[in-house]
């Protein structure tokens, strides 16, 4: 049992991250006692999103990264220069500078023949993303045999698992991964140290490492992060947090790096937690992946590395630096690998059967960069900097000893997968050597036969190619078929779950479970259904089987978007695409009307640009009503001032609108309230931090046009302006999930019966003239996450189940449900687009006329 700790999560970190604001301020020049992240990433500054919109059209329009065919190693290249950029964060910091990273790459592959370097894909910021392969040399030839096995891994495991070459010659894939949280910068730096190390090293250990390995090093995964001295990417996201979406072209960067390499082990490092924090986690594990074999390898290699950097000789009187810690070991909960959002728990599903989050420990991010002196900061890098090398380095020696083993516990992975077999719960007998093991650390799942897609909407075809791109197999029926007494269509996909990568299947597309009575307490968010929230139809199918069904593998979704013959076009607004569809329309002064179902109609003079749209967002344009709808009101581009967080930001620009990021300071310096149409507030406005003037040319433009607000502090602009009669209540700030709906409003309509939540609101005292456009469902409404009660029984689900998500008037739609949330929950994405919409022509009746 973990019975280190006896108080709360919850609060030993909110008190430790207390300690480090006092700390740094009296005692600027010795470490912290402890130095956790907090529990939950969330807006602790009130900023509104300021990222330009090039990073956005540059995240969109990114195509998937594709790496070299096997034409042997070393594959070197002449990197060019990037310019010199006196304020890079890193420099102040004593550490290798963005631009200093390609020629350093350049000497590094000019030392011999074990150094490889690809450009493996672009930052949101444009830059180069860099994957350096070490290993010794190999022919094309042996290349190529090197893929057969991998893929003879993967795609027939049983067979590899017998196969004597496979287990002699195959060399274990190592990847790791530096510098995700850009102000988190010292793991680049030892891995550039370690490469070098390995390029000339001439000790048998080494050969010996480099001829049964390849090692795989994603020198600075942010870029833009690591210039900015900021823990996102130049699009404001935080990458480890979206492995899930795939949202960021880093982040598809790093989910094909899992896919084509297939590590067997990955590193992830990070900063700051002093004692340096080494994976494994505590309870709750992810259900969907193997956990008996990733605990038996994750806690033996943190053991050699908790070795290897307390064997650093650092100590907390000398150094500032405490011995290193085990979560598993040595805490109760608040750090878990539940969601498969964070690196490592995402390569798990890809076989990687030994990963960590490694936190260094000295803090020099944040208010440690601006509050200490140059001399303090250089000196934590250097402590950061070997620490992180030593973790690199036990790493290696944990490969080099165990890779037999490691590639065998691999194939057992993808091998339990296509057979169907069953998980196999951890316990003292089935993972041996693992001390503590106790029944809070058991979380196993039933998979079900497989999962059925009925095709023909935009979501579905989105969601297939989601699926393909996780490397999820998927086949599509060539006729109508019938399976565990239903029928489906002709055109249906089907993902049968007796697939080496069945984990991933099942944590994209399951509800989840609900585990709010599990731990007190979680790291992040603990729902993300892809089958509630994206907007597809996804049926589990318990029993049968799908072999002798006609069905196809796929590489693509089939396309689903259409025209209609003739006449006029109506395009119904239930998908992000289609807003984006509606708004090139729009933007092209086409004359597009809104029917009051929530649809458009597009005149059939517009029937080419249709198809050209058609093609590009995968949407359809079907015919409209013969006689046209009663009650149709014209349409023109909604213009939006937005004080929203990042991911909000991204999802308003993926949609299409002109959106102008405002917050309490930009109006305050005087907004030109005429260069937009409607005001979007969910963090970063606070109406009484306003001047007299701001507050003034506020209300004036809310009263004649209109407000999207979301959560409290939407809420409190729009309560504040006197828009709407309501209270907003505000539940658990932890809580989240996936929360089962009721719609009941024009704003909703045709919405999915399922949304997401991130510290919920909901509302009461409903005034005059106020609707209901969404309500919590009754009972408990949450489907998978975490969402208890406060201490005092208030703030939980059962306060919220049947209260109002959404209300909306004449003026204002306030969201208590978090529709955007990091560009995840596209199903919902919808219910904003009308509300905008809605609201961006307040003044012209809309509102009355489409209600």
């Amino acid at each position: 049992m973990h019975s280190t700790r006896t108080t709360p999560a919850r609060l030993v970190l909110t008190a430790a991250l207390a300690l480090i604001t006092g700390a740094l301020a009296l005692t600027p020049h010795t470490a912290t006692a402890t130095e956790p992240r907090p529990t939950r990433e969330r807006d602790t500054t009130g900023t509104a999103a300021v990222t330009p919109v090039s990073a956005a059209h540059r995240a969109l329009a990114a195509p998937a990264p594709a790496f070299s065919a096997p034409l042997g190693y070393p594959r070197q290249q002449v990197l060019a220069p990037d310019p010199e950029n006196p304020d890079d964060k890193s420099l102040r910091l004593g550490l290798v500078p963005y631009h200093a990273i390609a020629p350093k790459l350049n000497a590094l592959q000019a030392l011999g023949d074990r150094v490889s370097v690809e450009v493996a894909g672009r930052s949101a910021g444009g830059r180069r993303l860099y994957l350096v392969t070490v290993t010794a040399p190999e022919t094309a030839r042996q290349a190529r045999d090197q893929e057969r096995m991998r893929e003879l891994i993967e795609n027939a495991p049983a067979v590899a698992a017998k196969d004597p070459v496979l287990k002699s010659a195959y060399k274990t894939p190592v990847f790791f991964n530096s510098n995700i949280h850009g102000n988190e910068w010292e793991g680049t730096d030892a891995s550039l140290k370690l490469i070098e190390q390995l390029a000339t090293a001439n000790d048998t250990r080494t050969r010996d490492l480099l001829a049964h390995s390849r090692l795989y090093f994603n020198i600075t995964a942010n870029p833009d992060g690591r210039i900015a001295g900021t823990r996102p990417n130049a699009n404001g996201f935080d990458l480890n947090r979206d492995l899930v979406t795939a949202s960021q072209p880093e982040t598809r960067t790093l989910r094909q790096i899992e896919v084509d390499k297939q590590p067997a082990v990955m590193l992830d490092l990070h900063g700051y937690v002093n004692g340096t924090l080494i994976e494994p986690t505590t309870p709750p594990h992810g259900e969907n992946y193997e956990y008996d074999l990733f605990l038996k390898n994750t806690y033996a290699n943190a053991l050699g590395m908790e070795a290897a950097v307390n064997g650093l000789g650092y100590t907390p009187g000398e150094d500032g630096v405490r011995p290193a810690q085990i979560p598993f070991r040595d805490q109760e909960e608040g750090w878990d690998d539940w969601p498969p959002i964070f690196t490592p728990q995402y390569a798990a599903f890809h076989g990687t059967v030994a990963a960590h989050t490694v936190e260094i420990p000295l803090q020099v991010n944040n208010a440690a960069y601006t509050g200490l002196p140059q001399s303090e900061l250089r000196r934590r890098s250097a402590v950061n900097v070997a620490v992180a090398g030593a973790a690199l380095r036990a790493t290696l020696d944990f490969v080099r000893t165990r890779r037999t083993s490691l590639i065998a516990d691999q194939i057992e992975v993808f091998r339990r997968g296509a057979a169907g077999a069953a998980q196999v719960p951890v316990s003292a007998q089935t993972v041996p050597g693992v001390p503590g093991i106790g029944p809070e650390d058991v979380y196993t799942t039933t998979f079900p036969r497989a999962y059925v897609l009925p095709a023909g909407t935009t979501a579905t075809a989105r969601l297939v190619d989601h699926l393909l791109a996780n490397d999820v197999r998927v086949a599509r029926a060539a006729l109508p078929f019938r399976l565990a007494g239903r029928t489906y269509p002709r055109g249906s996909y089907v993902v049968d779950m007796r697939q080496p990568k069945r984990g991933l299947a099942n944590a994209l597309l399951a509800d989840g479970r609900d585990i709010s009575d599990k731990v007190s307490v979680m790291y992040d968010i603990s729902g993300w259904s892809l089958g509630r929230l994206w907007g597809a139809e996804v049926v589990a199918v318990p029993g049968g089987s799908p072999a002798g069904l006609p069905l196809r593998p796929v590489t693509e979704a089939a396309p689903a978007g259409t025209v209609a013959a003739r006449g006029d076009l109506r395009l119904r607004l239930d998908d992000p695409n289609a807003v984006a569809a509606l708004n090139s329309l729009l933007r092209e002064g086409i004359a597009v009307r809104r029917a009051a179902d929530g649809s458009v109609i597009v005149p059939a003079s517009a029937r080419s640009r249709a198809a050209g749209l058609a093609r590009t967002y995968d949407v359809p344009f079907t015919a409209a009503p013969v006689a046209p709808p009663t009650g149709t009101t014209p349409l023109h581009r909604v213009r939006v001032a937005a004080a929203v967080t990042p991911g909000e930001l991204f999802a308003l620009r993926e949609m299409d609108f002109d959106v102008t990021p405002v917050s309490t300071a930009v109006l305050n310096a005087g907004f030109d309230w005429s260069s937009v149409d409607v005001l979007f507030v969910s963090t970063g406005l606070d109406r009484a931090a306003l001047t007299g003037a701001a507050r003034t040319a506020l209300d004036t433009f809310l009263a004649g046009h209109g407000l999207v607000g979301r959560g409290a502090t939407g809420a409190a602009v729009g309560t504040g302006a006197g828009l709407l009669e309501v209270t907003a209540v505000e539940g658990n700030e932890d809580a989240n999930g996936v929360v089962r709906v009721v719609n009941s409003g024009p704003v909703t309509a045709g919405a999915p019966d399922h949304g997401f939540v991130y510290a919920p609101v909901w509302f009461t005292g409903l005034g005059p003239g106020v609707r209901v456009e969404q309500s919590y469902a009754a009972g408990n409404p949450l489907v998978s996450g975490h969402w208890r009660a406060l201490a005092d029984g208030s703030g939980g689900p059962a306060a919220a189940a049947g209260r109002p998500a959404v209300v909306s008037g004449p003026h204002a739609v306030l969201f208590g449900t978090e529709p955007l949330f990091r560009d995840h929950p596209k199903g919902e994405f919808a219910q904003v687009a009308q509300a905008l919409i809605t609201m961006g022509h307040a003044s012209s009746g809309l509102v009355e006329e489409s209600g």
